[in-house]
């Protein structure tokens, strides 16, 4: 009954920075996010599903680090048409949790570790979600640090949700960091990890890699790569776009160095 009490009381969503053209509603209290899956997420997700429950039962009680998102449940939907002759229709969705939820984001990032096609135009617009090229602009101006305790908590939650990820066949997750100024934190979490490298995929991957068709040139990467590699280079981009703070034994650049929201994280308790 939870679930379908806010079901019943949700509103559609408008998200941006994805591309799979799926439908989002939210929750009024803001609280959960419902997406509508596609045919093939759908036969995705059900072999998904069971690894992904065992994981996260696995991180629950037996206090692993883990920064994927959480999804609640798993619901389809079917709408009746009373017309004569009208057609009725099945909405398989997911209920998630919203990361942001009683938060105001300064700044949204959607990052997968690549540098194709991962900048957008910023409009200044509220909520926007920006990209990989993006961060690496807003860092070289602003660079972001967390504590040194942090860093190796996020590192760890990355790599215990990465290797899983890559165990069960999963590519093309994106880690969502939202720059929450008012509270000088940072908040993250991996999302979109439903796709599964499919022999599709798998045909895409070798063509591209052997340049058969418009090669990768010189300096290039795949657009399309396996979950190994996928997993190798999101590790590598993310410890790259956060930072560790400077400790008490630090020699480097003095605090006037840093942004005046790091300087109020890094020395107040």
């Amino acid at each position: 009954m939870f679930h379908y009490f806010f079901l019943s009381r949700c509103v559609k969503w408008d998200s941006t920075g994805g591309k799979s053209g799926s439908a989002f509603l939210k929750t009024l209290d803001d609280r959960f996010i419902i997406k509508e899956l596609s045919r093939t997420e759908l036969e995705a997700f059900v072999q998904f599903a069971p690894s992904y429950f065992e994981y996260f039962a696995e991180a629950l009680f037996h206090g692993l680090p883990t920064v994927l998102g959480k999804i609640f449940g798993f619901y389809q939907i079917q709408v009746k048409n009373s017309i004569p002759g009208a057609k009725s229709y099945t909405l398989d969705v997911l209920i998630m949790e919203n990361l942001f939820y009683h938060r105001k984001m300064t700044r949204i990032f959607d990052l997968k570790g690549s540098m194709r096609n991962r900048h957008v135009e910023q409009t200044g617009k509220e909520n926007e979600v920006l990209l990989d090229e993006n961060m690496v602009e807003y860092i070289y101006e602003s660079p972001l640090f967390v504590r040194e305790n942090n860093k190796k908590l996020l590192r760890t939650s990355l790599w215990n949700d990465t290797l899983f990820l890559a165990k069960v066949n999963v590519m093309d997750y994106s880690l969502v960091i939202g720059i929450d100024s008012e509270k000088n934190e940072l908040v993250v979490g991996i999302i979109d990890f439903i796709r599964t490298f499919t022999w599709d995929k798998k045909l895409e991957s070798w063509v591209k890699e052997k340049g058969l068709v418009g090669g990768t040139g010189v300096g290039k990467e795949p657009t399309v790569i396996t979950p190994k590699q996928y997993k190798n280079r999101f590790r590598q981009a993310m410890d790259r776009y956060i930072l560790m703070a400077p400790g008490p034994y630090y020699q480097g650049p003095p605090p006037w160095y840093y942004p005046a929201w790091v300087i109020r994280a890094l020395f107040t308790t």
